[in-house]
Parts: structure tokens; C-alpha cells; sequence
């Protein structure tokens, strides 16, 4: 874990000899977001409370859950576990353990995840993956806080905090009959929702910087610089697959590029052409509509206020079928100011007598004025 001002970073020892992509190596704390979301985190670490970690894949739960058992206090180990990973048959002997001859295949016996972690923190991933009937027998453990192993009828008394993550909602999953409601209330006792990193955008280049430096340690690469470009295509990208994403991207990227210059051209991201154009399942309307105005901006376009104006107001008129009443209503401003500027990019005549010569197809906005329409006008 290392400090730089304000910033602070979450990253596995290992990270260099983990596999790729198998979870989010990192995390940082650089958004005013992630670092409000930080203090948080610390404050319910002091507590003994079960944890819900509330995120998409890829926002980096484990590092926060890891976070907690070391702000805790707690003396024993941090044990994580993935609910998913494991079959139905077998999940309930690794939750609780085993004496041998529990069942066919228990030569010996075996400690489970609970009594694995006793002392310290067990984290459950994904735990909404759980089969019902073992939801009962979790709740149960929670509750007496003391657990039976298969093929025994001895308790073992626990001293184990539980910080449970899931990426679904599991409201939704108990209206729908697939998770206990009382398990769904033991476990959010303190709940943390990780925002996806589109709403972090803050921290997008302090984890390219990351993970720039762990890839071209590893492809043996000299010092990498990220250019602007590059910069700028990272941050307004949407980051659907969040960090493990973005660590992807940034792995490819330095295999792609050559010299000590990291470019948008050496950038794979779904939807994005190698000139950083995107699609509209990858970025939402506003965003594609900034990188078009800084294509614009680039370019050796004139009178582009003009002209960018001109765009907007005929696009929406069009769009509403001409209908100006409409058209001022989704642009939200009077209709005096839009007749004022269809008239002006001559998409309205106006009459020898003054009134623009056009069926009224509603009522003008009382408040509108001449000097808000000059206000509007204004190049």
C-alpha cells in the first residue's frame, strides 16, 4: 500500500505474478468520490459489523474488503473466498469443513472457510451465489456464532468478522424468491456501494500510471510516457468492465506500442477505432458529443461557435418535426428565442407586416423578452 499526497493506492504485494485479470489488482483514491468513500470504509473497519460490499465486477471489492481486515485490528488471517467458483455439492463442505467419512471421497477431515479464518476476516464473494439451502445454514452460523462441521454434531466456536460482496442487487434477488430476506438483513448491517470507475473518473490516470509501470516492468520495457490523446480517450471512455478492463487496455496497449510513447492508436477498446471514435453502446450521447466538439476544436474549422449553434437548433427542429413548440420545449428555452434563431439560419421568413410568416403551432412563452433573446444571440 503506498501514499502520494491525497492519493492513496490499494494493490495486491503480488500483483506482478498474479494472472491476468482474474480481479482487480488495484485501486486508488484520487476522485473526491473514492476518497469520501475511502473515509468510510475506515470508519466501519474500526467496528466489528458485517461489511456488504455492494459493486460491479471489476471495482475492486477484495482490495476494499482487504482494506477493512487490515484497519480492523484483527489479528487473524484475511480468508477470501468466491462463492461462485464452487459446485452445490461441494460449497457446503468448504463453508463449514468435514470430518472424514462426511461423504463419499472425505478420506480425512478438513477445516472449513469459517474455521479457516477464525480470529480474522472471511470474505464471501459473490454471495448471492449461494444456494438457498445453504443460505439457512450461513444465517445460522451468523446468528450463534459457531459452526458444525459435516459429520459432526460438535460446535466450534468462531471469532470471525464477515464482509460479504455481491455485484447484484439483492433486493431484487429476494422479491424474486432467490435469497433469504433474514440473511439479506444479517449481512447489511453496514453496507458500502463501490461506484464503477466511469463515476470515479478521477482515479482513471493514477491506475493507468499503475499499471503502465507493473507491464512495462514485466515486458521489459524502458520508461512509458501516455500521450494526450491517449490520456484523454481513457478518461472519457465508459469503463463497462471497470478496472479489470482498463488493466487489459493498458497491458495491450504497451505490447502495441513502440518507442516510450503510450497512443490512443495502441488502445483497444470495444467500439473504438484507432482514431478514438465511439459508438453509442460505449459512451453515453454527451460524452460522444465532447469528443466530437474537440475533433472540431482540433481541426481547421471557422466560425465554429457559428456553426456548432447552427447544428444544434436545426438538428432539433428536425427532430421535432418542425414543430417549434416542441422543438423550445426539448432545447428548453422560450419559444421567442427558437423562432429567433430558425429565422436567423433561415428556416423561418418573416412577413412585410413583422411576425414570422408561419402557422402557430402554440403558444409563446409569456416571460420571454427581447433582451433575453439578444442575451441568447450573442456571438
Amino acid at each position: 500500500m503506498n501514499e502520494a499526497g491525497k492519493t492513496k493506492l490499494l494493490a495486491f504485494s503480488n500483483a506482478s505474478e498474479m494472472a491476468l485479470s482474474i480481479r482487480a489488482k488495484a485501486l486508488v483514491f484520487n476522485d473526491p468520490q473514492s476518497q469520501l468513500l475511502l473515509s468510510e470504509v475506515e470508519r466501519i473497519a474500526a467496528s466489528d459489523a458485517t461489511v456488504l460490499l455492494i459493486g460491479e465486477t471489476g471495482t475492486g471489492k477484495e482490495l476494499v474488503a482487504r482494506h477493512i481486515h487490515e484497519c480492523s485490528g484483527r489479528k487473524g488471517p484475511f480468508v477470501a473466498v468466491n462463492c461462485g467458483a464452487f459446485s452445490e455439492t461441494l460449497v457446503e463442505a468448504e463453508l463449514f469443513g468435514h470430518e472424514a467419512g462426511a461423504f463419499t471421497g472425505a478420506t480425512q477431515a478438513r477445516v472449513g472457510w469459517f474455521e479457516s479464518a477464525n480470529g480474522g476476516t472471511l470474505f464471501l464473494d459473490e454471495v448471492g451465489d449461494l444456494p438457498l439451502a445453504l443460505q439457512v445454514k450461513l444465517l445460522r452460523v451468523l446468528q450463534e456464532r459457531q459452526v458444525v462441521r459435516l459429520g459432526s454434531r460438535k460446535a466450534i466456536p468462531l471469532d470471525v468478522r464477515l464482509v460479504a460482496a455481491t455485484n447484484v442487487q439483492l433486493e431484487k434477488a429476494v422479491e424474486a424468491g432467490h435469497f433469504r430476506l433474514d440473511l439479506y438483513y444479517r449481512l447489511n448491517v453496514a453496507a458500502v456501494r463501490l461506484p464503477p470507475l466511469r463515476e470515479r473518473r478521477g482515479d482513471i490516470i493514477p491506475l493507468v500510471d499503475y499499471f503502465v509501470d507493473l507491464y512495462r516492468r514485466r515486458l521489459d520495457l524502458g520508461p512509458i510516457a501516455l500521450s494526450s490523446a491517449a490520456e484523454r480517450l481513457l478518461i472519457e471512455y465508459q469503463w463497462p468492465g471497470n478496472i479489470r478492463e482498463l488493466e487489459n487496455v493498458i497491458h495491450f496497449g504497451l505490447i502495441m506500442c513502440r518507442g516510450n510513447i503510450l497512443d490512443s492508436g495502441d488502445l483497444r477498446l470495444p467500439g473504438l477505432g484507432r482514431s478514438g471514435s465511439a459508438n453509442d453502446a460505449s459512451v453515453d450521447p454527451l460524452t460522444g458529443l465532447r469528443q466530437a466538439i474537440r475533433r472540431v476544436l482540433e481541426s481547421d474549422q471557422s466560425q465554429v461557435y457559428e456553426n456548432v449553434e447552427r447544428l444544434l437548433v436545426t438538428t432539433a427542429f428536425e427532430h421535432c418535426q418542425n414543430n417549434q413548440v416542441r422543438s423550445a420545449k426539448r432545447l428548453d428555452v422560450s419559444r421567442n428565442i427558437l423562432r429567433a434563431q430558425l429565422k436567423r439560419f433561415g428556416l423561418l421568413s418573416e412577413s412585410p407586416n413583422g411576425p414570422i410568416a408561419e402557422a402557430d403551432d402554440g403558444i409563446d412563452d409569456p416571460q420571454a423578452n427581447y433582451s433575453e433573446n439578444r442575451l441568447f444571440l450573442q456571438p
